[in-house]
């Protein structure tokens, strides 16, 4: 790690469970049904529209975040997205946290997807 990184901090969120992916690598990832794909928006923005097979899960319902956090298996890929990035961003250092062992992140968000 650099000087700069130490002092400022890393603008990238990755490490050993964490993965940020291009929009075409999350696509191929999540083509599979069997994946756990969460959708961290608003349950608004989620019936506005959401990619097949997501589990809204919202990011700002603390309580509902944590609980279905908690029934989830630690052991499998997570996949998260948003809208921009940046909740997707957060939710996977708290997943982190929570002893999840794979977790990837849609680099933009379904801005980025469309």
């Amino acid at each position: 790690m650099s000087l700069l990184q130490t002092i400022f901090g890393s603008n990238s969120h990755e490490n050993d469970h964490i993965k940020v992916l291009e929009t075409d690598a999350f696509r191929k990832a999540v083509s599979n049904k069997k994946n756990q794909l969460i959708d961290l928006r608003t349950p608004k923005e989620f019936s506005g529209g959401h990619l097949t097979n997501a589990i809204n899960i919202d990011f700002f319902d603390k309580k509902k975040f944590k609980n279905a956090f908690a029934k989830m298996d630690r052991n499998k890929p997570v996949y998260l997205y948003c809208r921009s990035g940046n909740r997707s961003r957060n939710a996977s250092r708290k997943l982190d946290q929570m002893g999840f062992k794979a977790v990837y992140d849609l680099k933009g968000g379904l801005l980025a997807w469309k």
